[in-house]
């Protein structure tokens, strides 16, 4: 059979292939082999589409990044060939990143593996953020801290097969603020004006955004002329306890999690302080406790149990799986790294 024979095999019999594949890897390298076979692995309703998430580690040599499968503890052996900016967000298969010029760029990993020829389209380039044009020495001082200058960034869709459809929306700046860009329609980014913005997540055509105060907030940037009047105030805030261990004050990180499933909105509380080892005389930021809010009838209530889902929580993005599909995952539990 040749090549292009390989390419035009039916849909239903590719997804039969998916469903066999033993292996995570296995099924990275199925996308690889044509467009149509990666058409069909993006859109398959398999088990490796809802799975635990990857994390990339940087190799040591430049511009080489690995996976690493965390429910095996292993290495995998797939390298990307990526460039070493900033990630900011994972959406919808496509790193977005931030270089020191303040350019944001969108990369499909899958196609950008170690070794073979890039895929077209497998980058696109956005509008630089332009919020420091009048003020060189402040533009200048945060080009040397921009792993600091976008703190997390998600898009509502595709930006190849449905750019009609994506918004990418970003949290910048010290006091994380949110601005986005419609890639069908803009030419520059638009700035939303609401502040102290800890985490966003798109949830059925809406943007939701969860600030320092718990306040929850939607907002529809799919209009022509966006304004203030577009945001809406979804859900009051509520006072924390703040005490850490040994009295001193302790920091809450703030996560927004979708259950697609079940139709779900979960804020997860990351509570963290600093504890002294005694070996070392230093400090230690440590995870003391989580919480777990649902969004119902616009108010936060507090969960103590999440059942057969597990949480994986992170600065670049959040998801939720149910444990029972994976191997040594375990159900009502989240996991998470420190930064």
């Amino acid at each position: 059979m040749n090549s292009s024979h390989w390419t035009n095999l039916p849909k239903d019999l590719l997804d039969s292939v998916l469903e066999r594949l033993p292996a995570r890897l296995d099924y990275l390298w199925f996308g690889e082999v044509c467009m149509s076979w990666n058409s069909v692995a993006k859109d398959a309703k398999t088990k490796y589409v809802m799975t635990t998430p990857v994390l990339l580690t940087y190799s040591g040599k430049e511009e080489t990044w690995n996976l690493c499968d965390i429910t095996r503890d292993k290495v995998l052996d797939f390298q990307l060939d990526l460039p070493n900016k900033r990630f900011c967000g994972f959406s919808k298969g496509w790193l977005i990143t931030m270089d020191e010029n303040f350019i944001v760029t969108l990369i499909n990993p899958s196609s950008r593996v170690k070794g073979m020829r890039a895929k077209e389209n497998s980058i696109t380039w956005l509008p630089a953020l332009n919020l420091l044009k009048n003020d060189k020495g402040l533009k200048a001082k945060w080009a040397k801290q921009c792993d600091h200058y976008i703190f997390k960034a998600t898009m509502s869709a595709d930006p190849i097969s449905n750019a009609k459809d994506c918004i990418v929306v970003v949290i910048y700046e010290h006091l994380c603020q949110l601005a986005f860009i419609r890639l069908d329609k803009d030419t520059r980014w638009t700035y939303a004006g609401i502040h102290h913005i800890e985490d966003v997540v798109y949830v059925e055509d809406q943007f939701y955004a969860v600030d320092i105060m718990n306040q929850l907030f939607s907002f529809d940037v799919s209009t022509t002329q966006f304004n203030s009047q577009d945001i809406e105030f979804v859900a009051e805030g509520f006072e924390q306890d703040y005490h850490g261990i040994n009295g001193y004050l302790a920091d809450v990180k703030r996560y927004l999690v979708e259950l697609s499933d079940r139709k779900e909105l979960l804020m997860v509380h990351r509570h963290m302080s600093l504890k002294f080892l005694q070996r070392g005389h230093r400090w230690k930021r440590v995870t003391t406790k989580f919480q777990v809010f649902k969004f119902d009838k616009h108010r936060w209530t507090e969960i103590n149990n999440l059942g057969g889902v597990a949480l994986f929580v992170g600065d670049n993005s959040s998801i939720y799986v149910l444990a029972s599909n994976f191997l040594r995952c375990l159900p009502n539990c989240i996991y998470f790294v420190h930064d």
